[in-house]
C-alpha cells in the first residue's frame, strides 16, 4: 500500500474515530450510532438510518433524550483549538491543510450531532448543511489521492453500519453491565474488542483491504485512539460524555444484544426502508423491585467513595418498582452501595433521575450502605442533588460529653443545584446502625445533634439494632445513652418514673432547672406542643404560622407551627394561640389524638372508648372524638372510673401520654 493511501485510510479512520468521544468509531457497542442495515449498499441510505435511529431513541426517557441534547450542545461549543489539540495524536500521522483541517473538524461536529441528538431528523440533516459539499470534495479528495474514485460522504456513513453489524454480531446476549463498562473505560475488554472489529474491517467504499493494517504501518493502534477517549473528556465543556454513551448503551443492549431481543431486519441488503420493530420488556436492575444494587457502581479515591449512578438504569428500577407495585404513589427505592471502604461517600442524583421519580410516583429515594440509611423525600428539589455521608472521630462527641457512644459518629452534607443546603421543606430521615450497646438501656438511647461543641437530643426510634429520625436540618450526628435523673419526683416514681427518664432521654421534656422536673407543675399549650413536635418527630423549620400572640423569635414559635399547620392544635381564635395557657387532660388527649392521626392515619377509634368513664358527658363535645381515640388506643386511662377531661394536665401526666406516644404501633 502507498503511502499516500495508507495516509488516506488514516484519515479516514480519524474522520470517524474522532467522531466517538469515547475514541471509539461511531458504530461501536456504546451505541454511537445504533444504526445497521446498510453494509452493502453503494452509499448510505439515510431514510434506512432514520428508521434505525427511531428504534434507539424510542428506549429513551424524555430526561436521557435530554441529555444527549445537552452532550452534542457541549460538542459543538468546542472550538477549533481544542479540537486540534485534542486529536493530535492522530492528526500528527497525516498530511492536512489548515482549510482541510477546518473542514474535518466541521464534518466532525456534524457526524456526531446526527448521531447524539435523538430529534432523528439529524440523521439527514448532513445533507442540507451549507458545508456539505465542502464536505464532499474533503473525502472525494483524500479518496482519489488513494487511489478511490468514488468515495463520499455516504460511504463514509456506509463503513460505520459495516462495522455496527460485526459488533452487532459479536456481542449479541452481552452483558449490560459489561457495556456501561466499556462505555466509561477504554482500556476494558469489550472496548478493546470493539476497536480491534472496526480497525480490522476490509470494506471501505467497496476496497478490499485491512484497515488496522495500514494504521499500524502508521504506528495508528487501538491504544492510540483511546487516547482520543482522555483527551476530549479532558476539554473544560464536555462533561456529559459518559453519560451520554451509557443512555445509548443501554437503549442499544434492550433494541440488539440482550438475550431475546427480536428486532426486524427491516432494511435489506440494498439499503431500502421498512419499518423495524422490536419487543423488549421492560429490563429491571434490581434483584428485588425496589432495592436497586449498585455496589458495583462505586469508585473510592483515597477516603471518598462515589457513586456513579446511570440515569437510564435508575429510570429502569424505577419502572420495575412501579410495575410491582400496587400502589402507584408514595413509593421508595433503595440504592444499595453494600459495604464501602471509605470513611466519606458521595451520592449525586441527577435532575433527571429526580423529575423522573416525580413523575413516576416514586416519592423516595433511600441510600444505604455500611448498615447506614439515609431516605430523601425527592418531591421537594427541582435540581440535582448530592447527598455526602462521612463518618467522623468518635472524640467528636467523647470530647465534650461522657454519655455511653452507641454508634458511629456521622456527618452529613447536601448540595441543592450545586448549593449547600442545611434545611428541608421535608424531613431527610436518616437510619443510624447502633453498636457497642451491651449493657446500655435501649430505651434510653437518642440520635443527638452537634451543635457549637454540645449535644442536643433529638430522640429517634429504636428497632432492633438501627434507630430512626427525621431531619429537616443537617449536621454531625450520633447515638448516645442519655441517662437524665431528677431528685424531686418520688411521688410519682411508681407511675411516672419510667416514663419521664425515657422522654426526657429523647428531649422531648425537660427540667426545671437545678436538677428538678416539677412533675405536678401545669403544662401551658406552648410545652405541651413542643412535647408533641419533638416526641413524634414532627420538627419542620420550614413551617410558618401567624398567630399575633406568637413571637417568631419564642422558643417554642416552630413547634406551635409546626402543630397548628398540621391541625395538631388550633388557636383560641385565628388571631391568638394563647401560648401560656394551661392545657386540661381532654385538650391534652385530643392534641395527642390529632398528632398520632397525623402519622398513622390507619389507627381507629373503638365506639365504646368513652363507656369506661363515668363523667364522660363533662367532655365538651368538641373533644370527645379525641379523648375517645385516645382511650381506645391505650394512650389515656381513667383513675377510678374516671377520666376528669377537665382538671389541668401536670407535667407527669404529659411525661406519660407522651411515653405512650412514643411506643404507639
Amino acid at each position: 500500500m502507498t503511502l499516500k493511501k495508507k495516509l488516506a485510510v488514516s484519515t479516514l479512520a480519524v474522520s470517524m474515530a474522532a467522531a466517538s468521544v469515547a475514541g471509539l468509531p461511531l458504530s461501536s457497542i456504546l451505541g454511537q450510532s445504533g444504526i445497521v442495515g446498510t453494509a452493502s449498499a453503494a452509499s448510505a441510505n439515510y431514510d434506512a438510518l432514520k428508521a434505525r435511529a427511531n428504534l434507539l431513541y424510542g428506549k429513551l426517557s424524555d430526561a436521557s433524550k435530554q441529555t444527549l441534547r445537552e452532550f452534542r450542545a457541549e460538542l459543538q461549543s468546542v472550538s477549533r483549538t481544542e479540537l486540534e489539540t485534542a486529536l493530535a495524536p492522530i492528526l500528527d500521522h497525516v498530511t492536512l491543510t489548515s482549510t482541510e483541517k477546518t473542514t474535518l473538524f466541521d464534518f466532525y461536529l456534524e457526524v456526531v450531532g446526527s448521531y447524539y441528538n435523538p430529534d432523528v431528523t439529524a440523521i439527514t440533516d448532513i445533507l442540507e448543511s451549507p458545508n456539505y459539499p465542502a464536505y464532499q470534495a474533503l473525502v472525494k479528495n483524500i479518496g482519489e489521492q488513494a487511489g478511490i474514485t468514488d468515495l463520499t460522504v455516504g460511504k463514509v456513513y456506509n463503513f460505520i453500519s459495516v462495522v455496527e453489524q460485526k459488533e452487532i454480531a459479536a456481542f449479541k446476549g452481552a452483558n449490560l453491565a459489561d457495556l456501561y463498562a466499556a462505555a466509561k473505560n477504554p482500556s476494558s475488554a469489550l472496548a478493546v474488542q470493539a476497536k480491534n472489529i472496526a480497525l480490522n474491517t476490509n470494506v471501505v467504499a467497496g476496497t478490499d483491504y485491512t484497515l488496522k493494517a495500514a494504521l499500524l504501518k502508521l504506528e495508528v493502534d487501538a491504544n492510540l485512539v483511546s487516547t482520543l477517549k482522555t483527551n476530549l473528556e479532558a476539554i473544560p465543556s464536555v462533561t456529559k460524555a459518559k453519560d451520554a454513551a451509557v443512555i445509548l448503551a443501554a437503549a442499544y443492549y434492550d433494541v440488539y444484544l440482550k438475550s431475546g431481543a427480536v428486532v426486524d431486519p427491516g432494511t435489506g441488503s440494498g439499503g431500502g426502508g421498512g419499518s423495524s420493530t422490536v419487543t423488549t420488556p421492560v429490563t429491571n436492575p434490581t434483584a428485588t423491585p425496589g432495592i436497586y444494587d449498585v455496589s458495583k457502581l462505586v469508585t473510592i479515591v483515597g477516603d471518598k467513595a462515589t457513586l456513579k449512578l446511570v440515569d437510564a438504569d435508575v429510570l429502569k428500577a424505577f419502572d420495575a418498582l412501579v410495575a410491582s407495585s400496587t400502589v402507584k404513589t408514595g413509593l421508595t427505592l433503595t440504592l444499595n452501595l453494600g459495604t464501602v471502604n471509605a470513611a466519606t461517600v458521595e451520592v449525586p442524583l441527577s435532575k433527571a433521575i429526580i423529575e423522573a421519580a416525580k413523575a413516576k410516583g416514586i416519592a423516595n429515594i433511600a441510600i444505604t450502605f455500611n448498615g447506614l440509611t439515609v431516605t430523601i423525600p425527592v418531591g421537594q428539589f427541582s435540581e440535582a442533588i448530592t447527598l455526602t455521608a462521612s463518618t467522623i472521630a468518635d472524640s467528636t462527641v467523647t470530647s465534650i460529653s461522657s454519655l455511653k457512644l452507641a454508634s458511629s459518629v456521622y456527618e452529613f452534607d447536601l448540595t441543592v443545584g450545586g448549593v449547600a443546603t442545611t434545611t428541608f421543606q421535608q424531613p431527610i430521615i436518616i437510619k443510624l446502625p447502633l453498636k457497642n450497646t451491651t449493657g446500655l438501656d435501649k430505651e434510653l438511647l437518642s440520635v443527638t445533634k452537634i451543635v457549637y461543641s454540645a449535644l442536643q437530643f433529638q430522640g429517634g426510634v429504636v428497632d432492633g439494632e438501627y434507630i430512626t429520625e427525621p431531619r429537616d436540618t443537617f449536621s454531625s450526628y450520633a447515638v448516645v445513652e442519655n441517662k437524665v435523673s431528677f431528685k424531686d419526683i418520688a411521688s410519682v416514681q411508681a407511675w411516672a418514673g419510667r416514663q419521664i427518664a425515657v422522654v426526657a432521654a429523647k428531649g422531648a421534656i425537660e427540667g426545671v432547672g437545678n436538677g428538678n422536673f416539677a412533675p405536678k407543675s401545669n403544662v401551658t399549650r406552648a410545652e405541651f406542643a413542643k412535647m408533641l413536635i419533638r416526641a413524634l418527630n414532627l420538627e419542620n423549620n420550614s413551617a410558618k404560622q401567624s398567630f399575633s400572640d406568637v413571637s417568631s423569635t419564642s422558643w417554642y414559635a416552630p413547634y406551635v407551627a409546626v402543630a397548628a399547620e398540621k391541625g395538631i392544635i388550633t388557636g383560641r381564635s385565628a388571631a391568638e394561640f394563647d401560648p401560656n395557657a394551661t392545657i386540661t387532660r381532654a385538650e391534652m388527649a385530643t392534641m395527642i389524638s390529632r398528632a398520632v392521626k397525623s402519622v398513622n392515619p390507619a389507627a381507629t377509634t373503638s365506639a365504646t372508648a368513652l363507656g369506661q368513664f363515668s363523667d364522660a358527658a363533662k367532655i365538651s363535645a368538641s373533644l370527645r372524638d379525641g379523648v375517645a381515640f385516645a382511650a381506645s388506643n391505650n394512650l389515656v386511662i381513667g383513675n377510678a372510673g374516671k377520666f376528669n377531661p377537665n382538671n389541668t394536665a401536670t407535667r407527669a401526666e404529659a411525661a406519660v401520654i407522651i411515653y405512650r406516644t412514643i411506643n404507639f404501633k
